[in-house]
């Protein structure tokens, strides 16, 4: 494999480019207008521009993408994740172009992208699921008749829904009746398919994940876990490993039921499995990622592992480098993303970034698309920085979090920076004592 292009843009862009540098592996890189100053452009070995800046006129664009990709002659395409990382119908357009997707087969990624299907696949694994509907729910009469067996609060869902999209708590039967037809038509415009089914609301609520490999030789591991219940409107904010909630025990468990699901789907390169996990530490599959992860650099922290390598490695046919035995994870990672946003409200606040500074230490990994003098646009996620941490002990990893967020310089645009330092001086944090609505009930701004 000699020449990859990268259908993405920004920090991840940047991070796939690095790995690609040490195997020796030219890039391809595609940008939209708005993105052509960027350091992603910049970074790689050749870059091509493929639209307007809005996403469905350049990174949504597979024809353009593919079209980039036969000219340049390249080997494989590597998409990130967001965009069209999840999208089946462009993984078979690169294999049938005759190069290679670095992620799972298309037929899995079609599979774990219906809720539906994933949720009956797990069951017959013998992966618990969440209490719900096995099936899609056409009227409000079925919805009804389930909610009133499972018990209220109940989530109703799009069944191709992800990322908190399609994604509506209903406390109480009048809710379901007015968000039932809504959430239909949410479902239809966002994902093609109305759709939609429910699921027992878990109170309290822990969200791990669980990091997963294979290759095309039938190996599957874990790379151990990560909790990632700090969330705003179901979006993850701060990522950890390991959890400061599980116990060791079911740790193990949750391990070897993450490579269950992984196996039921003879699953390759690289995914998470999505547990929901309630006060007594019972966890339910909530839903599989067919991509790497915004937080891989957290696992990349305790293992020492080049998981974007392991990508390329497993899509170019080869075994895992490693095998679960000698896989092994030490201290502690914390992950914050840096957005571009008001720290009141939570609305993007895009603009240009004036001064942008930070003192590298050992131990902080800031994983970026921008400098100083760059624009963040409205024309996509306005994340601005991925900021890893990592400590022997999850103390020293806080400390260094608070430290950095105390130092950070940042000028031009506003960020939720604000909202780490409040968060890590909460008790309830600093304890691990958090759940899903933490940010929602018990941060003290």
């Amino acid at each position: 494999m000699q020449r990859i292009l990268i259908a993405n843009r920004g920090e991840i862009a940047l991070r796939i480019i690095k790995t690609c540098e040490a195997m020796g592996i030219e890039t391809i890189a595609v940008y939209s207008e708005a993105d052509k100053e960027l350091p992603f452009v910049k970074a790689a070995s050749k870059a091509v521009c493929i639209g307007e800046p809005p996403v469905n006129k350049s990174y949504l664009q597979a024809e353009k993408i593919l079209e980039a990709a036969i000219a340049e002659g390249v080997d494989a395409i590597h998409p990130g994740y967001g965009f069209l990382s999840e999208n089946a119908a462009f993984a078979r357009q690169v294999i049938n172009a005759g190069m290679v997707f670095i992620g799972p087969k298309p037929e899995t990624i079609e599979l774990m992208g219906d809720k539906i299907i994933s949720r009956q696949t797990m069951e017959k694994a013998g992966v618990p699921v969440v209490p719900g509907s096995g099936n899609g729910l056409k009227t409000i009469e079925e919805a009804l008749v389930l909610a009133a067996e499972i018990g209220y609060p109940v989530m109703l869902k799009a069944s191709g829904g992800g990322g908190g999209i399609g994604m509506v708590l209903c406390e109480d039967e009048q809710a379901l009746v007015k968000s039932f037809a809504s959430t239909k038509s949410r479902a239809m415009t966002y994902f093609g398919s109305d759709e939609v089914f429910i699921e027992k609301y878990i109170a309290n609520a822990r969200h791990v994940e669980v990091q997963v490999f294979g290759d095309q030789h039938g190996n599957i591991v874990h790379l151990f876990e990560r909790d990632c219940s700090v969330q705003r409107r179901h979006q993850k904010v701060i990522e950890e490993s390991p959890s400061p909630f599980l116990t060791d025990s079911v740790r193990k468990i949750m391990y070897e039921t993450a490579v269950t699901a992984a196996r039921a789907v003879n699953y390759t390169n690289a995914g998470t499995i999505e547990f929901i996990v309630d006060e007594q530490e019972n966890f339910y599959f909530l839903e599989m990622n067919t991509r790497l992860q915004v937080e891989h650099p957290v696992t990349e922290m305790i293992t020492g592992l080049d998981l974007v390598k392991w990508q390329i490695l497993a899509a170019k046919g080869e075994s895992l480098p490693l095998l679960q035995t000698e896989i092994s994870s030490s201290g502690h990672a914390i992950e914050f993303r840096l957005y571009a946003e008001d720290p009141v409200r939570f609305f993007p606040s895009p603009g240009k970034i004036t001064s942008f500074y930070w003192q590298p230490q050992p131990g902080i990994r800031i994983d970026t698309g921008y400098e100083a003098g760059d624009t963040v646009t409205p024309f996509y996620d306005p994340m601005i920085a991925k900021c890893i941490f990592y400590g022997e002990t999850r103390k020293e990893a806080l400390a260094k979090a608070e430290s950095f967020f105390n130092d950070l310089e940042i000028e031009g645009i506003k960020t939720n920076a604000p909202l780490f330092k409040n968060i890590l001086k909460n008790e309830a944090f600093i304890n691990g004592d958090y759940t899903t609505s933490f940010l929602t009930k018990k941060l003290v701004n």
